[in-house]
């Protein structure tokens, strides 16, 4: 399995930046010990509750950056060479992406890559629990940023390099996520994978279902945003099934099962089977392929992913993450 590149050869290359947005609080200076007190209070409760990831994740969720780096820095004064350091690093560069903050979302992507790279030397990247978190969130935003600057050929081409980078890593599905959002709506719908397995359902392929319009649900047994998706998927295809719309649900094995237990293939399956009828009972009849390459395919790295395929086989809608009923229910008469 490839490791992340050393610094000097690793292709996760930024431009430097940064003007604007938050500082960048590296040392443990005046500013950093006027915080020392509340911060050694937060680390505490953050201790009790979970991770420094957690704890950043709860701040960005209030829409506290600032303390959210805050807590992030006085970690990293502690912890230098901590990998959860690094993944909260590529927390602040998501949300200062989704705050248009471009600048300093490349800036802090360009410091996670590196610390990343620098921590994956000598080691598997899937060893680690936090690398890929870093690692993936580091090459996402980059790639969103260059997006957002109207570069788009520039972000395929970097994530196209990447691809080839992190083959046999964990990345894959992210990496295709992002290749995806920027190039796969107006194209072919990528094919099913021809060794998969059906856990429910009568095995389709895409090639049978042509002239029918097609609503992937790619979902996993440990999503909660899946569970909840179910109803709206289930109201859809009730209303639309007359007009032809096929709904399929791809899932995969993860390698653990109840409260994350390591699991063999078989004692998953029967997890994910256990799974289904406790919770997908409204479409109890959606055919099921289990198969990790069609999450690659699709870059479904986050849970449910949605994708909308015409009659023709044209990819109409991606979406990673939940939808609404209301949105989905423009798409599909829009290809209907």
């Amino acid at each position: 399995m490839a490791a992340l590149a050393p610094p000097h050869q690793t292709t996760l290359r930024f431009r430097s930046g940064g003007r604007g947005g938050m500082g960048n609080g590296g040392g443990a200076g005046a500013v950093m010990r006027g915080f020392a007190l509340l911060l050694v209070l937060v680390a505490g409760a953050t201790a009790q509750q979970g991770s420094l990831v957690n704890s950043v994740r709860a701040l960005i969720a209030r829409n506290d950056l600032a303390g959210a780096e805050r807590l992030t820095r006085y970690y990293q004064t502690n912890s230098p060479e901590s990998t959860e350091v690094a993944a909260a690093l590529s927390w602040l560069a998501r949300a200062s992406l989704a705050a248009r903050r471009l600048d300093r979302a490349e800036a802090l992507a360009a410091e996670t890559a590196k610390l990343a790279a620098r921590l994956a030397m000598g080691k598997r990247l899937d060893a680690d629990p936090w690398l890929p978190t870093a690692a993936g969130a580091a090459i996402e935003v980059h790639a969103q940023v260059l997006a957002a600057r109207g570069e788009r050929p520039e972000a395929l081409e970097y994530l196209q390099a990447q691809m080839k980078q992190f083959t046999g890593t964990s990345l894959l599905e992210r990496i295709r996520k992002n290749i995806n959002l920027l190039s796969l709506e107006g194209k072919p719908a990528p094919a099913f994978d021809a060794r998969q397995t059906w856990l429910a359902g009568k095995p389709v392929t895409l090639e049978s279902l042509r002239g029918r319009p097609v609503l992937l649900f790619f979902w996993a047994h440990w999503c909660s945003d899946c569970k909840a998706e179910v109803e709206v998927i289930a109201k859809l295809k009730g209303t639309f099934e007359k007009d032809g719309l096929a709904v399929v649900g791809p899932t995969r094995l993860y390698g653990y099962a109840a409260g994350g237990d390591e699991a063999t293939p078989a004692k998953e399956k029967a997890y994910i089977e256990e799974i289904r009828r406790k919770f997908y009972t409204a479409l109890r009849d959606m055919p099921v392929p289990l198969s990790s390459a069609n999450f690659v395919a699709y870059g479904a790295s986050s849970t449910p992913t949605l994708v909308l395929i015409d009659r023709a086989g044209i990819v109409r809608y991606y979406h990673p993450g939940a939808v609404n009923g209301a949105e989905l229910t423009a798409q599909i008469r829009a290809v209907l």
